[in-house]
C-alpha cells in the first residue's frame, strides 16, 4: 500500500514511522525551507540535509518520480520539497494523509486518493477527507473521527510535566532567527536560547531543549521557535513522541478501515 503524506515535521514523521513499520510504502512532502522545530525527529530533515535517520527508519531527498520508485524499492521513505503535494498526480498513492497541522486545509480534497485523512483541525470527515485523527491532547488523542470534525485549536499547548503554554518559546521579533543553543541543550529559566534582531528568545522554565527551529530561518514575531520539556530527559529528544505515536494509530486505523484491509 502507498501512502501520501502532506507535511513531514514531528507528527508526520511519527505517522510515517508507524506506516513504514507496518509494512507500508511511504513518500512525504513538506516545505523547500522546512519550518520544523523538533528537528532531530522530523523527516523534513532529509529536505535541508539530502539524508536523514528518526530511530530506526532512513529517509532521502528526491526530485524525481523515478528518484522515489528507486528509493522506495530499497525501503528508504522519499521526501520531496513540494508544498502543495503536486506529485499526488503522478504517484497515485492508496491513501493520502494531510499532517501538515496547518489548524486549517490548505487544499486537500476528498477526491485526492481513494482514502484521504485529515490530521487536525481545520478537516470534516465526508467532506474534505473520508476520516480525521484528533490532535488535542486527552481522553480523545488519537480517536478516528468518520464523521464530523476534530476539536478546535485552542492555542494552549498539551500539559506535559505540569506545564503547558510555558514550554513554548516564540520569536520575540519578525526578522531572521539566529540560534544560540542546540537541541539536548539542559537549561534553565533565563537562559537565551535564541536571537531575533538582537532580540533575545528567553526559557521561561527549566528542562531540556527539546525542539529549535534552524539556525538562519526568517520568522514573523510570535512565531513557535522553541520548545522545553520539562522532564529534562534528553532521550526524547531523538524518538517520536507520545503523541506524535498516538495520533500515527489513529491514522493507520483509518487507511486499514477505510481501504476495507480491517473492517471495523
Amino acid at each position: 500500500m502507498l501512502i501520501l503524506i502532506r507535511g513531514a515535521g514531528d507528527l508526520a514523521s511519527g505517522i510515517a514511522l508507524r506506516l513504514h513499520r507496518c509494512g507500508m510504502q511511504v513518500v512525504m512532502t513538506d516545505l523547500p525551507q522546512p519550518m520544523a522545530i523538533r528537528r532531530t525527529v522530523c523527516f523534513s530533515q532529509a529536505i535541508v540535509h539530502g539524508k536523514c535517520m528518526v530511530e530506526d527508519a532512513a529517509a532521502v531527498r528526491c526530485e524525481t518520480e523515478e528518484e522515489v520508485k528507486k528509493t522506495l524499492s530499497e525501503g528508504v521513505i522519499p521526501v520531496l520539497a513540494d508544498e502543495t503535494a503536486s506529485c499526488k498526480t503522478w504517484l497515485q498513492p492508496d491513501a493520502m494523509v494531510d499532517a501538515i497541522l496547518a489548524k486549517r486545509n490548505l487544499g486537500t480534497r476528498i477526491t485526492d486518493a481513494p482514502v484521504v485523512v485529515g490530521v487536525g483541525p481545520g478537516f470534516t470527515a465526508g467532506q474534505d477527507c473520508h476520516a480525521v485523527v484528533e490532535t488535542m491532547r486527552g481522553h480523545t488523542l488519537g480517536r478516528c473521527i468518520y464523521e464530523g470534525s476534530a476539536l478546535p485549536n485552542t492555542n494552549i499547548p498539551g500539559l506535559i510535566g505540569g506545564f503547558a503554554g510555558e514550554r513554548v518559546l516564540r520569536a520575540p521579533d519578525t526578522g531572521v532567527f539566529h540560534a544560540l543553543a542546540e537541541i539536548g541543550d539542559h537549561v534553565k529559566s533565563g537562559d537565551c536560547v535564541g536571537q531575533v534582531n538582537g532580540q533575545p528568545m528567553c526559557c521561561t522554565i527549566s528542562g531540556v531543549l527539546r525542539g529549535l527551529i534552524a539556525d538562519g530561518t526568517p520568522v514573523t514575531k510570535g512565531l513557535k521557535s522553541g520548545d522545553i520539556d520539562p522532564r529534562d530527559d534528553e532521550s526524547y529528544c531523538k524518538t517520536a513522541s507520545d503523541k506524535a505515536m498516538a495520533i500515527a494509530g489513529g491514522v493507520l486505523e483509518a487507511i486499514l478501515h477505510l481501504s476495507g484491509s480491517f473492517p471495523l
